[in-house]
């Protein structure tokens, strides 16, 4: 759920509008950024820039921008994508305005030029942005990939040009991992040697957007003398709107779906979605044996190339176990390895683009908060300064003394439900008024340790007797681990830095969200007490 709001003289300029699918919730609904913040502070920006056509990054815009009616710029990949949204929801389309990677726009103060990056998706830009005097590299989605397949390698000259800058705001996700990303030139080598050995029909699973895989499947089946066939509605929309665009330009020809059974299984190769065991996706259909066309059973193979999303192991695990129920063999990631590369850059291509731009500050953004801490650890090492790392909702001011925090926000989730936007039912908060999905109430005592910050002290006090139940032990946990990350000088900032993480943590671990309060209580420990007792 990418959003994010740039000021300077009451100009605002957002970057990027994903959503996100809830598939914890009863019929997995659309999550969306909650405008509500902005809003109570008069914020409307006057511009939209979108680094790259993810549904993470465009997913939410046709339900956030009618709010906003402003000017949307993106490359011409993502624009296509978001002009099928807009008319699919009966929106007009004139706002959306095609920028071609390498090209700058201005909005008020603001200078924005997109630069293009190797992703998942062609036409990735990261955005360097000049407003005030600063200069500020928002990185998107990158990777150093040497073969992207589609799109070209990075200029390590223009981001050289663009040095000195004084801040990145920059990719976390894959910040714990030493080296380098795999190339999807090696996947699609791996890919062809994989799918040479299958012997019946062979089902391939990746994420639609990654145009790079769905041409190395195309091509490694073609050699392997298989026809090709697209399953799922993103899948189908993607190739299109990529082929209008002259990315696929030796794709194949596709064989409709309803064909597949007249071809004998050594001679089918079907691009599916659902790879993160999405129950409406085409997969899921295959594995329960629901399917309307295609039957799946033992000889044949399913391939994922695609690595699970944190969060949505359980589903996967249960459509591996339909699949294995039908016969089907499975190649993963963690049989086989080598059929997906992340889009993301590890340790030594941060250090590589670090080297080139030579940022002052750093802000950390994407992943989790210890993918977030992993890049601070690696900038301070680097010389540059990391000073904080945000979460959801935070009001961040950049001046020449660095970065600071001006103020907190939670940030409750907003569910897209019967085409309409709201807060997830159960987080009306202060408002007193009852909620349906009940209430938790969570009291703790703590004392500062100068060594970690804060230690929780004595039994962690919960009454989620009105509230669906969850693991109490796994949450007691993580609250320790998370005691000893939050900087607060006093219980008020301590309580601002708790809110928004502990709602982040129920909103995952719980079905239904309740009502959560929240009492922190300080104590003194006598100096005689030693840490054994």
């Amino acid at each position: 759920m990418n959003l994010s709001l740039y000021g300077l003289d009451q100009h605002w300029v957002a970057v990027d509008c994903g959503m996100m699918i809830r598939q914890d919730l009863p019929d997995s609904p659309l999550q969306v950024p909650n405008l509500d913040t902005p809003a109570t502070r008069g914020i409307t920006p006057e511009a939209l820039v979108i680094t790259h056509g993810h549904e993470d990054h465009i997913g939410a815009a046709v339900w956030l921008w009618p709010k906003w009616r402003c000017p949307i710029h993106a490359t011409p990949l993502a624009a296509g994508l978001l002009r099928a949204k807009f008319t699919e929801r009966g929106l007009a389309t004139d706002a959306i305005q095609v920028i071609e990677p390498g090209e700058a726009i201005e909005s008020g103060p603001f200078t924005f030029r997109f630069l293009p990056v190797p992703h998942s998706i062609p036409e990735s830009c990261a955005l360097l942005i000049v407003a005030g005097g600063y200069r500020v590299l928002h990185t998107g989605d990158w990777k150093l990939d040497p073969e992207p397949l589609v799109g070209k390698p990075i200029s390590a000259t223009m981001f050289q040009a663009i040095a000195p800058v004084d801040l990145v705001v920059g990719d976390s996700t894959n910040a714990p991992m030493p080296g380098h990303s795999r190339s999807e030139g090696d996947v699609a080598i791996a890919l062809e040697r994989a799918i040479s050995r299958c012997q019946g029909r062979v089902i391939v699973s990746c994420f639609a957007s990654n145009l790079a895989r769905v041409l190395a499947i195309c091509r490694a089946a073609h050699r392997c003398g298989r026809r090709v066939s697209l399953m799922g509605r993103s899948m189908e929309r993607m190739v299109q709107v990529a082929r209008g665009l002259g990315y696929l330009d030796d794709f194949p020809p596709l064989v409709p779906s309803s064909d597949l059974g007249y071809l004998p299984p050594e001679e089918v190769l079907v691009i599916a979605t659902g790879s993160q065991g999405e129950p409406r996706a085409a997969l899921h259909r295959l594995a329960q044996g629901r399917h309307p066309v295609l039957e799946l059973g033992s000889g044949d193979s399913v391939i994922f190339s695609a690595k699970a999303i944190p969060g949505n192991e359980l589903l996967i695990e249960r459509l591996k176990s339909g699949l294995k129920r039908l016969g089907v063999s499975l190649l993963d990631e963690f049989n086989h390895p080598e059929l997906h590369a992340s889009g993301h850059p590890a340790q030594e291509e941060l250090r590589t683009l670090y080297g080139w731009v030579k940022p002052r500050w750093l802000m950390p953004v994407h992943g989790e908060h210890r993918h977030q801490q992993a890049h601070c650890t690696l900038a301070v090492a680097l010389g540059i300064d990391a000073p904080l790392i945000p979460v959801d909702g935070d009001l961040i001011r950049l001046d020449g003394d660095g970065l600071a925090l001006e103020k907190r926000h939670p940030q409750p989730p907003c569910i897209v439900t019967k085409n309409t936007v709201a807060p997830h039912p159960g987080l009306r908060g202060e408002s007193g008024s009852s909620s349906r999905q009940g209430s938790l109430y969570v009291a703790l005592s703590v004392m500062v340790n100068e060594a970690s910050g804060w230690t929780r002290i004595g039994r962690l006090m919960l009454d989620a007797s009105q509230a669906s139940p969850f693991d109490e032990q796994a949450f007691a946990d993580w609250l320790d681990e998370t005691l000893e990350e939050v900087q607060a000088e006093s219980l008020a900032e301590l309580r601002l830095a708790l809110q928004p993480r502990m709602l982040s943590w129920f909103t995952d671990h719980m079905r239904r969200l309740p009502d959560i309060h929240l009492q922190i209580l300080a104590v003194e420990v006598p100096s005689q007490v030693t840490s054994s007792e």
